[in-house]
């Protein structure tokens, strides 16, 4: 793993744990009243995700909008060189996604 996907996961987890005391802190007040209401709490549940939905969306459409021309770049060899276009058939299966490329 590089340093900067192991920088990546320890946020993940920090991150992931930070959420626990605000949950734990929700829970005893929804036991202490004696009553919750479904929808609300589906409401306050699904409302980041629904204002952040369309965010995310517009910023990859802009993204995507910039027209960025990859860099051209060129190959220059000294001998004999043997390309060869054959077909791959892939197929992926399972959990993990083991792939097997076959010719």
């Amino acid at each position: 793993m590089s340093q900067r996907a192991t920088d990546a996961s320890a946020l993940i987890l920090t991150a992931g744990l930070a959420t626990v005391p605000p949950g734990l802190i929700a829970i005893g007040v929804l036991m202490a009243s004696g009553y919750a209401d479904p929808a609300v709490i589906g409401m306050i549940c699904a409302a980041p995700a629904v204002i952040a939905a369309p965010i995310f969306a517009v910023a990859r459409l802009l993204r995507g909008a910039q027209g960025i021309v990859p860099a051209e770049h060129h190959h220059h060899y000294a001998g004999p060189v043997h390309q060869e276009h054959r077909s791959v058939s892939t197929q992926t299966r399972g959990l993990f996604g083991k792939t097997i490329n076959k010719q």
